[in-house]
């Protein structure tokens, strides 16, 4: 294969990537604070420094680890063309989730990507419309993207991560409020914890599935009974 053709199909990959993790995707990432809000409400996230803590611990023990490791394997299983694996993990993701409002943050989400992806490539509606219609998690629907678009792994889980963090970042910018020099700053000294986080869960074994979550929990249940508050979630 010539060098140029090489360079042009890896830029390719990389533009899907970027468009795959750009906040400009219509999934509504924006609208979710995933319970950052009410823990500025409450005083637990005040500054650069406690967000910087609460999104380090949740790369290492919270939900989105989980999330980002059945993306993975969802992501193998499309590869592999195994569409009832798929389907497992969307259900066992549903299951997991501890609150509704969480719950429907994946549904919403991942709905909209689904969607998004089928009006793109519509010969995709035969296999994965019915996963649709049921109900679609996000890191499912990224997972089938990811797998189209023929990304790398490693390279797909990064952008996963880093989506997820960039969206709290700014999310944090705006609750705190923090400037967006400061944003910009968290998301550079945040970049070892994102790396740390990609490479363990990419080594994750079945039995390791598993999150310490009940500080989101229940910040998310406080979130829903929140009287004043401007994200969904």
């Amino acid at each position: 294969m010539a060098n140029d053709e090489w360079r042009m199909m890896n830029n390719e990959s990389l533009l899907h990537l970027l468009q795959l993790a750009s906040p400009a995707l219509p999934v509504g990432a924006y609208s979710y604070s995933e319970s950052l809000e009410a823990l500025v409400e409450v005083g637990k996230v005040t500054s650069q420094e406690t967000l910087a803590q609460w999104l380090t611990q949740e790369l290492r023990w919270g939900a989105v680890r989980l999330e980002a490791a059945v993306m993975i394997r969802s992501y193998e299983d499309v590869r592999s063309q195994d569409f009832k694996a798929v389907i497992r993990w969307n259900h066992w993701l549903t299951a997991v989730r501890e609150t509704e409002e969480l719950r429907q943050q994946s549904l919403q989400m991942g709905r909209s990507l689904l969607k998004l992806l089928l009006d793109i490539h519509p010969e995709l509606i035969a296999v994965y419309e019915p996963l649709q219609q049921e109900g679609c998690n996000f890191a499912i629907a990224y997972a089938i993207a990811a797998a189209h678009y023929q990304l790398d792994s490693q390279s797909a889980l990064l952008a996963y991560l880093y989506s997820w963090i960039a969206n709290l970042v700014s999310a944090g910018v705006k609750l705190i409020p923090l400037g967006q020099t400061a944003g910009q700053h968290l998301l550079l000294t945040l970049q070892p914890a994102l790396k740390h986080a990609a490479e363990v869960i990419s080594t994750l074994k079945a039995d390791d599935l598993c999150s310490c979550s009940w500080g989101l929990s229940l910040a998310s249940m406080a979130h829903e009974r929140q009287y004043s508050r401007l994200f969904r979630s």
